[in-house]
């Protein structure tokens, strides 16, 4: 599959039924395009399995939730809508994505309690999400945006509104010709790439930034947990800027990113060592059983 994203072949789940991906339309007055009363999911099929199906839909609702409105499909329903997505269009191995939000109703102002939720799913073939730095590491480059403090945001939400910035900082990177960029919080410390969560290296030993502002991803979870059953020492917490320099590895995590080694991050570069090469291979894996 190939071309512009609203002029495919296909079939996308929209509030209940199948439709043809070129009709999957919503108005011009819809709520969330206003005022980014959205929230998200993106997935990957392995095999015609969705990795960590459930974990993606709990979220889906819990997401919703923080945005105050509620879905009116239940995770088992949208559990079953997705795989129907996923044969309707003869994938095996692909990304889905599944959105829900306010639409047009009543209401075309801030608030929108009358304005009816909806939801939809597609999918589609997805390859590397960075291309060959699975080889050869990422690129990144350091950006002026800031995660904001969790008094700003509903910062534990796959809201679509939180990826504004993130916006910013990948167009500001891939000018400069990098793949992404790597954001510090509203603090200073370390916080997380536009779009993958973010991982190093050091004598042996994993150090990750403490998820206390912004998304704890999936992938993240999965990774942490692989690497404590290695009996690898795992270090959440709040890393400066200033301990870049001594970190010798470095990768990203996320559901389209997978497990992506880093390469350089600004002026600082990391190896694309051992141990970054078998987490992602094993991740790889383990997403394939």
């Amino acid at each position: 599959m190939a071309g512009a994203y609203d002029d495919r072949d296909g079939l996308i789940w929209m509030d209940g039924k199948m439709v043809d991906w070129r009709e999957a339309n919503v108005h011009i007055l819809t709520h969330a395009m206003h005022y980014a009363s959205s929230v998200f999911e993106g997935e990957r099929a392995y095999n015609g399995k969705i990795f960590e199906s459930r974990k993606h839909s709990e979220r889906l609702h819990f997401s919703a939730e923080q945005l105050d409105f509620q879905i009116p499909w239940t995770v088992d329903e949208i559990e079953a809508a997705k795989q129907e997505v996923l044969t309707a269009n003869g994938f095996s191995d692909a990304y889905v994505r599944a959105v829900a939000w306010r639409g047009a109703g009543e209401d075309m102002g801030v608030a929108s309690a009358k304005n009816p939720v909806r939801l939809a799913i597609a999918s589609w073939e997805w390859g590397a999400y960075y291309g060959d730095a699975k080889m050869k590491g990422a690129k990144l480059d350091i950006a002026k945006w800031k995660r904001p403090s969790p008094e700003t945001i509903p910062c534990h939400a796959k809201a679509a509104g939180l990826y504004m910035i993130c916006t910013l900082s990948k167009h500001a990177a891939e000018a400069k010709g990098c793949s992404d960029a790597m954001m510090f919080d509203y603090r200073g410390y370390v916080a997380e790439a536009t779009g993958a969560n973010i991982f190093f290296v050091k004598d042996g030993e994993v150090h990750t930034p403490t998820p206390d502002c912004f998304l704890n991803g999936i992938t993240r979870q999965t990774v942490v947990g692989m690497l404590k059953d290695r009996q690898i020492k795992v270090h959440e917490r709040h890393i400066l800027p200033e301990e870049l320099e001594g970190f010798e590895q470095c990768w990203l995590t996320g559901t389209a990113a997978e497990v992506t080694p880093v390469g350089q991050i600004g002026d600082y570069n990391f190896e694309v060592g051992a141990l970054a090469r078998d987490v992602a291979q094993s991740y790889e894996k383990l997403v394939r059983v």
